[in-house]
Protein backbone atom coordinates (compact mmCIF):
# COMPACT_ATOMS: atom_id res chain seq x y z
CA UNK A 1 0.00 0.00 0.00
CA UNK A 2 1.25 3.60 -0.89
CA UNK A 3 0.40 6.29 1.77
CA UNK A 4 0.85 9.98 1.65
CA UNK A 5 0.47 11.31 5.13
CA UNK A 6 -0.62 15.08 5.71
CA UNK A 7 1.07 16.40 9.15
CA UNK A 8 3.96 14.10 8.91
CA UNK A 9 6.21 15.70 11.00
CA UNK A 10 4.41 15.63 13.91
CA UNK A 11 5.59 13.46 16.80
CA UNK A 12 2.65 10.74 15.88
CA UNK A 13 2.13 11.54 12.55
CA UNK A 14 6.53 10.63 12.07
CA UNK A 15 6.07 7.45 14.29
CA UNK A 16 2.88 6.10 12.02
CA UNK A 17 5.16 6.62 9.16
CA UNK A 18 8.30 5.18 10.55
CA UNK A 19 6.12 2.17 11.56
CA UNK A 20 4.57 1.86 7.99
CA UNK A 21 7.91 2.01 6.42
CA UNK A 22 8.96 -1.09 8.66
CA UNK A 23 5.73 -3.03 7.61
CA UNK A 24 6.42 -2.93 3.84
CA UNK A 25 4.25 0.10 2.97
CA UNK A 26 5.80 2.61 0.30
CA UNK A 27 5.15 6.35 2.56
CA UNK A 28 5.42 9.93 1.43
CA UNK A 29 4.44 12.76 3.62
CA UNK A 30 3.56 16.43 3.57
CA UNK A 31 3.72 19.11 6.59
CA UNK A 32 4.07 22.80 6.43
CA UNK A 33 7.54 22.55 8.03
CA UNK A 34 9.98 20.06 6.48
CA UNK A 35 13.04 20.66 8.65
CA UNK A 36 15.20 18.50 11.14
CA UNK A 37 15.66 16.63 13.03
CA UNK A 38 12.32 14.58 11.89
CA UNK A 39 12.95 16.03 8.36
CA UNK A 40 16.33 13.77 8.88
CA UNK A 41 14.90 10.79 10.61
CA UNK A 42 12.37 10.41 8.38
CA UNK A 43 14.72 10.52 4.73
CA UNK A 44 16.96 7.91 6.28
CA UNK A 45 13.99 5.64 6.13
CA UNK A 46 13.47 6.55 2.91
CA UNK A 47 10.35 8.48 2.83
CA UNK A 48 9.94 11.18 0.46
CA UNK A 49 8.68 14.70 1.99
CA UNK A 50 7.35 17.63 0.44
CA UNK A 51 7.58 21.03 1.77
CA UNK A 52 3.76 22.37 2.41
CA UNK A 53 0.38 21.47 1.42
CA UNK A 54 -0.35 21.76 -1.97
CA UNK A 55 -2.85 20.65 -4.39
CA UNK A 56 -0.66 19.50 -7.02
CA UNK A 57 -0.21 16.49 -4.23
CA UNK A 58 -3.24 14.53 -5.66
CA UNK A 59 -0.91 13.74 -8.38
CA UNK A 60 1.76 11.26 -5.96
CA UNK A 61 -1.57 9.25 -6.54
CA UNK A 62 -1.46 7.69 -3.08
CA UNK A 63 -3.61 4.48 -2.76
CA UNK A 64 -4.90 6.33 0.87
CA UNK A 65 -3.96 9.96 2.19
CA UNK A 66 -3.64 9.62 5.99
CA UNK A 67 -4.83 12.58 7.80
CA UNK A 68 -3.20 14.16 10.82
CA UNK A 69 -5.34 16.45 13.16
CA UNK A 70 -2.73 19.18 12.39
CA UNK A 71 -4.58 19.68 9.23
CA UNK A 72 -8.35 21.81 8.77
CA UNK A 73 -10.76 22.38 6.14
CA UNK A 74 -9.48 25.31 3.86
CA UNK A 75 -6.48 23.54 3.18
CA UNK A 76 -5.04 23.64 -0.27
CA UNK A 77 -4.46 19.66 -0.32
CA UNK A 78 -7.35 18.26 1.69
CA UNK A 79 -10.07 20.60 -0.52
CA UNK A 80 -8.36 19.02 -3.81
CA UNK A 81 -9.05 15.18 -1.67
CA UNK A 82 -12.39 16.21 -0.61
CA UNK A 83 -13.62 17.46 -4.52
CA UNK A 84 -11.33 14.13 -6.04
CA UNK A 85 -13.54 12.10 -4.10
CA UNK A 86 -10.15 10.56 -3.01
CA UNK A 87 -9.72 7.98 -0.46
CA UNK A 88 -9.04 9.28 3.29
CA UNK A 89 -8.62 8.11 6.63
CA UNK A 90 -7.14 9.17 9.97
CA UNK A 91 -3.97 8.43 11.48
CA UNK A 92 -5.16 6.97 14.39
CA UNK A 93 -7.96 4.74 12.47
CA UNK A 94 -5.04 3.78 9.98
CA UNK A 95 -2.96 2.72 12.95
CA UNK A 96 -5.44 0.76 14.60
CA UNK A 97 -6.94 -1.21 11.24
CA UNK A 98 -2.69 -1.89 9.95
CA UNK A 99 -0.69 -2.27 12.94
CA UNK A 100 -2.52 -2.66 16.07
CA UNK A 101 -5.11 -5.28 14.79
CA UNK A 102 -4.52 -9.01 16.38
CA UNK A 103 -2.38 -7.48 18.97
CA UNK A 104 -2.35 -7.20 22.56
CA UNK A 105 -2.94 -3.35 22.83
CA UNK A 106 -1.25 -1.48 26.04
CA UNK A 107 -2.76 2.15 26.15
CA UNK A 108 -1.41 4.63 28.32
CA UNK A 109 -2.97 7.74 29.04
CA UNK A 110 -3.45 10.32 31.17
CA UNK A 111 -2.88 14.44 30.92
CA UNK A 112 0.65 13.98 32.46
CA UNK A 113 3.22 11.16 32.25
CA UNK A 114 2.13 9.63 29.40
CA UNK A 115 5.03 9.59 27.33
CA UNK A 116 7.57 8.35 30.20
CA UNK A 117 5.05 5.95 31.37
CA UNK A 118 4.94 4.41 27.85
CA UNK A 119 8.51 4.70 27.24
CA UNK A 120 8.65 2.55 30.75
CA UNK A 121 6.27 -0.57 30.05
CA UNK A 122 8.21 -1.09 26.45
CA UNK A 123 11.55 -1.05 28.39
CA UNK A 124 9.80 -3.02 30.92
CA UNK A 125 8.75 -5.62 28.54
CA UNK A 126 11.63 -5.38 26.19
CA UNK A 127 13.86 -6.70 29.20
CA UNK A 128 11.48 -9.58 30.24
CA UNK A 129 11.80 -10.92 26.40
CA UNK A 130 7.90 -9.60 25.17
CA UNK A 131 9.93 -7.80 22.05
CA UNK A 132 6.91 -5.13 22.31
CA UNK A 133 5.95 -2.70 19.35
CA UNK A 134 5.66 0.39 20.50
CA UNK A 135 4.90 3.94 19.86
CA UNK A 136 5.86 6.81 22.02
CA UNK A 137 5.57 10.86 21.66
CA UNK A 138 8.71 10.99 22.14
CA UNK A 139 12.53 9.29 21.70
CA UNK A 140 12.97 6.85 24.80
CA UNK A 141 16.95 6.42 25.35
CA UNK A 142 16.50 3.16 25.80
CA UNK A 143 15.59 2.83 22.25
CA UNK A 144 16.84 5.85 20.84
CA UNK A 145 13.31 5.59 18.45
CA UNK A 146 10.09 6.57 19.21
CA UNK A 147 8.26 3.49 16.90
CA UNK A 148 8.66 0.08 16.13
CA UNK A 149 7.15 -2.60 15.07
CA UNK A 150 8.19 -5.09 17.53
CA UNK A 151 8.13 -9.34 17.41
CA UNK A 152 5.98 -12.66 18.79
CA UNK A 153 8.46 -12.43 21.71
CA UNK A 154 7.90 -14.77 24.27
CA UNK A 155 4.18 -13.97 24.84
CA UNK A 156 0.96 -15.80 23.82
CA UNK A 157 0.17 -12.67 21.81
CA UNK A 158 2.15 -9.73 19.59
CA UNK A 159 2.50 -6.71 22.34
CA UNK A 160 2.01 -3.10 21.32
CA UNK A 161 2.27 -0.03 23.45
CA UNK A 162 1.12 3.26 22.63
CA UNK A 163 0.74 6.56 24.14
CA UNK A 164 -2.82 7.11 24.35
CA UNK A 165 -3.60 11.04 23.68
CA UNK A 166 -6.98 12.30 24.56
CA UNK A 167 -6.23 15.04 21.47
CA UNK A 168 -8.92 14.83 19.15
CA UNK A 169 -8.39 12.46 16.07
CA UNK A 170 -9.03 14.40 12.97
CA UNK A 171 -11.07 17.33 11.73
CA UNK A 172 -13.72 14.96 10.55
CA UNK A 173 -13.33 12.68 13.43
CA UNK A 174 -13.89 14.93 16.64
CA UNK A 175 -13.75 11.81 19.11
CA UNK A 176 -10.07 11.50 21.36
CA UNK A 177 -7.43 9.69 19.42
CA UNK A 178 -7.38 6.45 22.04
CA UNK A 179 -11.19 5.60 21.13
CA UNK A 180 -9.22 4.24 18.20
CA UNK A 181 -6.83 2.12 19.61
CA UNK A 182 -9.08 -0.69 21.84
CA UNK A 183 -6.59 -1.96 24.43
CA UNK A 184 -6.81 -4.73 26.44
CA UNK A 185 -4.67 -3.20 29.10
CA UNK A 186 -5.14 0.68 29.70
CA UNK A 187 -3.58 2.83 32.22
CA UNK A 188 -5.04 6.17 32.92
CA UNK A 189 -2.59 7.83 34.77
CA UNK A 190 -4.33 11.17 35.91
CA UNK A 191 -7.05 13.56 34.73
CA UNK A 192 -6.93 17.47 34.42
CA UNK A 193 -8.26 20.14 32.32
CA UNK A 194 -5.93 20.54 29.12
CA UNK A 195 -6.65 20.84 25.35
CA UNK A 196 -8.61 24.26 26.02
CA UNK A 197 -9.10 24.55 22.38
CA UNK A 198 -11.35 21.50 21.75
CA UNK A 199 -12.45 20.71 25.45
CA UNK A 200 -15.19 22.91 26.86
CA UNK A 201 -14.49 21.47 30.33
CA UNK A 202 -13.27 18.84 32.71
CA UNK A 203 -16.34 17.11 32.42
CA UNK A 204 -16.26 16.88 28.48
CA UNK A 205 -12.58 15.71 28.96
CA UNK A 206 -13.76 12.76 31.62
CA UNK A 207 -16.89 11.84 28.96
CA UNK A 208 -14.00 11.03 26.31
CA UNK A 209 -11.87 8.81 28.71
CA UNK A 210 -14.79 7.10 29.87
CA UNK A 211 -15.33 6.04 26.14
CA UNK A 212 -12.05 4.77 26.41
CA UNK A 213 -13.25 2.62 29.67
CA UNK A 214 -15.74 1.33 27.28
CA UNK A 215 -13.13 0.06 24.86
CA UNK A 216 -11.66 -2.55 27.71
CA UNK A 217 -12.72 -6.04 26.97
CA UNK A 218 -13.92 -8.16 30.65
CA UNK A 219 -10.72 -9.87 30.39
CA UNK A 220 -8.54 -6.38 30.02
CA UNK A 221 -7.87 -4.76 33.00
CA UNK A 222 -7.49 -0.84 33.76
CA UNK A 223 -4.55 0.62 35.64
CA UNK A 224 -6.41 3.33 37.62
CA UNK A 225 -4.61 6.21 40.01
CA UNK A 226 -6.70 5.92 43.17
CA UNK A 227 -5.39 9.40 44.34
CA UNK A 228 -7.09 10.96 40.92
CA UNK A 229 -10.98 12.18 41.85
CA UNK A 230 -11.79 12.98 38.32
CA UNK A 231 -10.85 9.29 37.28
CA UNK A 232 -13.05 8.11 40.39
CA UNK A 233 -16.09 10.00 38.03
CA UNK A 234 -14.75 8.14 35.28
CA UNK A 235 -15.43 4.68 36.14
CA UNK A 236 -18.06 5.43 38.39
CA UNK A 237 -20.19 6.01 34.64
CA UNK A 238 -19.29 2.06 34.31
CA UNK A 239 -17.02 -0.01 34.37
CA UNK A 240 -16.78 -3.95 32.70
CA UNK A 241 -12.98 -4.55 33.48
CA UNK A 242 -11.08 -5.73 35.98
CA UNK A 243 -9.73 -2.28 37.96
CA UNK A 244 -5.98 -2.64 39.72
CA UNK A 245 -5.49 0.57 41.41
CA UNK A 246 -2.22 1.93 42.29
CA UNK A 247 -1.06 5.20 44.16
CA UNK A 248 -2.49 5.98 47.67
CA UNK A 249 -1.44 6.45 50.08
CA UNK A 250 -3.52 3.48 52.75
CA UNK A 251 -3.37 0.27 52.69
CA UNK A 252 -6.16 -1.07 50.69
CA UNK A 253 -6.69 -4.70 49.24
CA UNK A 254 -5.19 -5.34 45.55
CA UNK A 255 -3.65 -1.83 45.51
CA UNK A 256 -0.02 -0.98 44.83
CA UNK A 257 1.70 1.79 46.75
CA UNK A 258 5.15 2.63 47.34
CA UNK A 259 6.93 3.02 50.57
CA UNK A 260 10.35 4.89 50.73
CA UNK A 261 11.83 7.62 49.03
CA UNK A 262 10.85 8.26 45.31
CA UNK A 263 14.42 7.19 43.74
CA UNK A 264 14.58 3.86 46.49
CA UNK A 265 11.43 2.10 47.48
CA UNK A 266 9.77 -0.71 47.83
CA UNK A 267 6.27 -2.09 46.14
CA UNK A 268 3.71 -3.34 48.26
CA UNK A 269 0.17 -5.06 47.23
CA UNK A 270 -1.97 -4.19 50.30
CA UNK A 271 0.28 -4.99 53.00
CA UNK A 272 2.54 -7.45 51.18
CA UNK A 273 5.89 -6.26 49.71
CA UNK A 274 6.40 -7.44 46.19
CA UNK A 275 9.39 -5.47 44.32
CA UNK A 276 11.87 -3.13 44.99
CA UNK A 277 12.96 -0.73 42.88
CA UNK A 278 15.93 1.01 42.88
CA UNK A 279 16.66 3.60 39.94
CA UNK A 280 17.98 6.83 39.15
CA UNK A 281 14.54 9.05 38.60
CA UNK A 282 13.48 11.43 41.06
CA UNK A 283 10.12 12.90 42.31
CA UNK A 284 6.63 11.25 43.08
CA UNK A 285 5.47 11.49 39.69
CA UNK A 286 7.71 9.22 38.54
CA UNK A 287 7.48 6.82 41.47
CA UNK A 288 3.57 6.68 40.58
CA UNK A 289 4.77 5.51 37.08
CA UNK A 290 6.60 3.02 38.41
CA UNK A 291 3.49 1.66 39.90
CA UNK A 292 1.42 2.11 37.00
CA UNK A 293 4.28 0.76 34.65
CA UNK A 294 4.49 -2.66 36.99
CA UNK A 295 0.60 -2.83 37.51
CA UNK A 296 0.15 -3.22 33.57
CA UNK A 297 3.24 -5.31 32.85
CA UNK A 298 1.75 -8.22 35.70
CA UNK A 299 -1.04 -7.88 33.35
CA UNK A 300 0.52 -10.06 30.34
CA UNK A 301 2.77 -11.83 32.62
CA UNK A 302 5.42 -10.37 33.37
CA UNK A 303 6.31 -10.49 38.09
CA UNK A 304 6.44 -7.37 39.33
CA UNK A 305 9.67 -8.30 40.85
CA UNK A 306 11.09 -8.49 37.14
CA UNK A 307 9.13 -5.53 36.15
CA UNK A 308 10.61 -3.62 39.03
CA UNK A 309 14.29 -4.64 38.03
CA UNK A 310 14.13 -3.47 34.08
CA UNK A 311 13.08 -0.60 35.88
CA UNK A 312 16.36 0.10 37.40
CA UNK A 313 18.13 0.30 33.84
CA UNK A 314 15.20 2.61 32.37
CA UNK A 315 17.42 6.03 30.78
CA UNK A 316 13.84 8.52 30.75
CA UNK A 317 13.14 10.18 27.64
CA UNK A 318 14.77 12.87 25.77
CA UNK A 319 13.33 16.01 27.27
CA UNK A 320 12.33 15.42 30.23
CA UNK A 321 14.88 16.75 32.61
CA UNK A 322 17.04 16.47 29.99
CA UNK A 323 20.72 18.59 30.55
CA UNK A 324 21.61 20.12 27.42
CA UNK A 325 25.47 21.56 28.57
CA UNK A 326 26.92 23.42 30.89
CA UNK A 327 28.66 26.73 30.36
CA UNK A 328 29.78 29.10 32.65
CA UNK A 329 29.65 27.11 36.22
CA UNK A 330 25.79 26.91 34.82
CA UNK A 331 23.83 24.05 33.91
CA UNK A 332 21.50 24.42 30.83
CA UNK A 333 18.26 22.00 31.25
CA UNK A 334 15.65 20.91 28.96
CA UNK A 335 12.17 20.05 29.66
CA UNK A 336 8.57 19.31 27.53
CA UNK A 337 6.57 20.58 30.18
CA UNK A 338 3.84 22.92 29.52
CA UNK A 339 0.91 22.18 31.85
CA UNK A 340 0.80 24.21 35.49
CA UNK A 341 1.06 20.94 37.37
CA UNK A 342 3.41 19.37 34.74
CA UNK A 343 5.66 22.70 35.38
CA UNK A 344 5.44 22.86 39.15
CA UNK A 345 6.24 18.83 39.17
CA UNK A 346 9.28 19.38 36.77
CA UNK A 347 10.98 22.53 39.25
CA UNK A 348 10.47 20.27 42.24
CA UNK A 349 12.51 16.96 40.53
CA UNK A 350 14.91 19.48 39.61
CA UNK A 351 15.01 21.10 43.12
CA UNK A 352 15.13 17.76 45.00
CA UNK A 353 17.96 16.68 42.70
CA UNK A 354 20.35 18.96 42.75
CA UNK A 355 18.99 19.89 46.49
CA UNK A 356 20.58 16.02 47.36
CA UNK A 357 23.47 16.23 45.39
CA UNK A 358 24.82 19.85 46.39
CA UNK A 359 23.68 20.88 49.59
CA UNK A 360 26.18 17.45 50.52
CA UNK A 361 28.81 19.65 49.27
CA UNK A 362 27.82 23.29 50.36
CA UNK A 363 26.03 25.38 52.89
CA UNK A 364 24.62 26.93 49.81
CA UNK A 365 20.88 25.88 48.75
CA UNK A 366 21.36 25.88 44.21
CA UNK A 367 19.23 28.41 42.69
CA UNK A 368 16.82 27.08 39.95
CA UNK A 369 15.85 29.39 37.03
CA UNK A 370 12.70 28.39 35.21
CA UNK A 371 12.67 29.42 31.25
CA UNK A 372 8.85 28.88 30.20
CA UNK A 373 6.72 29.85 26.77
CA UNK A 374 2.88 29.37 27.55
CA UNK A 375 2.91 27.38 23.69
CA UNK A 376 0.50 24.70 24.21
CA UNK A 377 -2.74 26.18 22.76
CA UNK A 378 -4.42 26.17 26.40
CA UNK A 379 -1.65 28.21 27.86
CA UNK A 380 -2.27 30.74 24.60
CA UNK A 381 -5.48 31.10 25.26
CA UNK A 382 -4.83 31.95 28.91
CA UNK A 383 -7.02 29.17 30.08
CA UNK A 384 -4.52 28.25 33.27
CA UNK A 385 -2.80 31.47 33.41
CA UNK A 386 -4.22 32.29 37.34
CA UNK A 387 -2.09 28.64 38.09
CA UNK A 388 1.48 29.83 36.79
CA UNK A 389 2.50 31.60 40.25
CA UNK A 390 1.63 28.09 42.09
CA UNK A 391 3.74 26.38 39.23
CA UNK A 392 6.67 28.32 39.58
CA UNK A 393 6.74 29.24 42.98
CA UNK A 394 9.45 26.95 43.69
CA UNK A 395 12.00 28.03 41.35
CA UNK A 396 14.42 31.04 42.34
CA UNK A 397 13.66 33.46 39.53
CA UNK A 398 11.20 32.95 36.61
CA UNK A 399 11.55 33.97 32.93
CA UNK A 400 8.40 33.83 30.82
CA UNK A 401 8.65 34.63 26.86
CA UNK A 402 5.52 36.17 26.48
CA UNK A 403 5.51 36.53 22.31
CA UNK A 404 2.63 36.13 20.35
CA UNK A 405 -0.09 35.68 23.73
CA UNK A 406 -3.34 37.57 23.65
CA UNK A 407 -3.04 37.90 27.60
CA UNK A 408 -1.15 39.85 29.81
CA UNK A 409 2.03 37.56 30.99
CA UNK A 410 3.43 40.21 33.58
CA UNK A 411 -0.08 40.65 35.26
CA UNK A 412 -0.55 37.11 35.72
CA UNK A 413 2.97 36.54 37.12
CA UNK A 414 2.64 39.98 39.40
CA UNK A 415 2.35 37.07 42.47
CA UNK A 416 5.47 36.54 42.22
CA UNK A 417 7.01 39.79 42.49
CA UNK A 418 10.34 40.45 41.73
CA UNK A 419 10.96 36.64 41.47
CA UNK A 420 9.20 36.65 38.07
CA UNK A 421 10.82 38.24 34.85
CA UNK A 422 8.80 38.45 31.24
CA UNK A 423 10.44 39.40 27.74
CA UNK A 424 8.79 39.48 24.82
CA UNK A 425 11.47 38.30 22.40
CA UNK A 426 13.89 35.09 22.22
CA UNK A 427 17.07 37.19 22.49
CA UNK A 428 15.60 39.64 25.36
CA UNK A 429 15.12 36.95 27.08
CA UNK A 430 18.23 35.02 26.73
CA UNK A 431 20.09 38.19 27.44
CA UNK A 432 17.61 38.80 30.78
CA UNK A 433 18.47 34.84 31.64
CA UNK A 434 22.87 35.47 31.20
CA UNK A 435 22.26 38.72 33.13
CA UNK A 436 20.99 36.79 36.04
CA UNK A 437 23.02 33.70 36.18
CA UNK A 438 25.77 33.11 38.65
CA UNK A 439 27.85 29.98 38.45
CA UNK A 440 26.10 27.04 40.32
CA UNK A 441 23.02 28.32 38.83
CA UNK A 442 20.35 25.27 37.08
CA UNK A 443 18.47 26.47 34.81
CA UNK A 444 15.51 25.24 33.50
CA UNK A 445 13.78 25.42 30.06
CA UNK A 446 10.24 24.08 29.72
CA UNK A 447 8.51 24.09 26.61
CA UNK A 448 6.29 21.76 24.13
CA UNK A 449 8.40 23.59 21.18
CA UNK A 450 11.81 23.85 20.19
CA UNK A 451 11.66 27.27 22.42
CA UNK A 452 13.41 28.81 19.70
CA UNK A 453 16.61 26.97 19.88
CA UNK A 454 17.13 28.87 23.27
CA UNK A 455 19.47 25.84 24.92
CA UNK A 456 22.33 26.54 22.76
CA UNK A 457 21.28 30.30 22.50
CA UNK A 458 22.14 30.35 26.28
CA UNK A 459 25.08 28.09 26.49
CA UNK A 460 27.00 30.48 23.94
CA UNK A 461 26.18 33.35 25.74
CA UNK A 462 27.32 32.08 29.18
CA UNK A 463 30.81 30.49 27.04
CA UNK A 464 31.30 33.67 26.09
CA UNK A 465 30.64 35.90 29.06
CA UNK A 466 33.68 34.26 30.56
Amino acid sequence: MHIHILGICGTFMGGLAALAREAGHKVTGCDANVYPPMSDQLGALGIELIEGFGADQLAVAPDLFVVGNVVTRGNPLMEAILDAGAAYTSGPQWLAEHVMHGRHVLAVAGTHGKTTTTAMLAWVLEKAGLAPGFLVGGVPLNFGISARLGGAGKGARPLFVIEADEYDTAFFDKRSKFVHYRPRTAVLNNLEFDHADIFDDLDAIERQFHHLVRTVPASGRLVVNARDESLARVLARGCWSEVVRFGDRKEAPGMLRARGDAHDFDVLRGSLRIAHVEWGLLGEHNQLNALATIAAADHVGVAPEVAAGALASFENVRRRLELRGEAGSVKVYDDFAHHPTAIRTTINGLRRSVDAEELALSAHRPRILAVFEPRSNTMKLGAMKAQLPWALEEADLAFCHSGGLSWDAAEALAPLGPQARVCDSIDALVDAVVTAARPGDHVLCMSNGGFGGIHARLLAALGARG
